[in-house]
């Protein structure tokens, strides 16, 4: 009679100490991510603007790891994406209300007695439409209770997708495109300098630096992705501040009329010399 190998003490340590499947990594990632958009999206009362912040972050993050399971996680993925997509847009009004509000007192703390009280004035205006168009969301959706219930549906609906049919390769592949895509939203601004054009290259650089979060050094990046530079990130979203201050100068602002030039002026003043800043650091990522 043979005698069954039993598994050595060692043997039964490296087993439990192998590397975890990617997918299944990305699985857990990103389901991780999906609640914590859920659980901020109750947030209440003062603190709703910060939720839905922090579940935007996580709207994207999660989008983000779709994408590097594409094509291989197969349509659902898609749908799911496109639904994840559609609800994050429509919590974009909200955020953006807040991040108006947050513009201006940046620049009011960095701002000379002579800009600082028309500051000051178009903060209270923007404080206050920004706490009107929260009165109207939270009454056509109390607690936001429909958008994290169709959150829930999704989150469902992402763990039951393929996740183990994906290997290290395509995951590098889904980051090279990444990366080329990257470079060429960069090298359109920095040509063309149009505000959209901008938007898209932030996008992109936020996109890649979600998915390599998302990874946590699971996998090597191929040598195309490089070292990723953190402070571009945050220079073009400084900038994209500037862009939302002057998009509310139109004919339909919260601003007074007399206060609008100004506001203009120092938002293309600012952009002027965020967007130095970023060709700068373009450059120096680029070396």
């Amino acid at each position: 009679m043979t005698s069954k190998s039993v598994p050595s003490p060692a043997d039964s340590a490296a087993e439990s100490e192998a590397p975890e499947p990617i997918g299944e990594h990305l699985r857990i990632y990103a389901s991780t991510e999906l609640a914590r958009a859920i659980a901020c999206l109750g947030w209440r009362g003062g603190r709703i603007h910060e939720g839905v912040h922090q579940a935007r972050k996580s709207l994207r993050r999660t989008r983000a790891t779709l994408t590097l399971g594409a094509p291989v996680l197969g349509s659902g993925a898609h749908l799911i994406d496109r639904e994840l997509r559609r609800i994050n847009r429509n919590l974009s009004r909200l955020r953006d209300a807040h991040a108006l509000v947050e513009t201006l007192d940046r620049l009011h703390r960095k701002s000379d007695e002579q800009v600082a009280h028309t500051l000051r004035r178009a903060r209270r205006s923007a404080a206050r439409a920004r706490a009107e168009y929260t009165h109207v969301c939270v009454a056509a959706d109390p607690g936001l209770a429909d958008r994290r219930s169709l959150l829930g549906v999704l989150q469902a609906a992402m763990t039951a997708l393929p996740w183990t049919v994906l290997d290290a390769s395509s995951v590098q592949l889904a980051l090279q495109d990444s990366a080329q895509r990257m470079e060429a939203a960069g090298l359109r601004a920095r040509n063309r300098g149009d505000d959209e054009d901008w938007h898209r290259w932030r996008r992109r650089v936020r996109r890649l630096s979600q998915q390599l979060r998302a990874l946590d050094g699971v996998i090597a990046p191929p040598s195309r992705v490089g070292e990723f530079d953190k402070r571009l990130a945050n220079l073009l979203g400084e900038a994209q501040d500037y862009t939302l201050l002057r998009e509310h100068c139109g004919k339909r602002s919260a601003f007074l009329h007399t206060d609008r030039a100004l506001l203009r002026e120092l938002s293309e003043r600012g952009t002027e010399t965020l967007r130095q800043r970023i060709e700068t650091a373009a450059a120096t990522s680029a070396a």
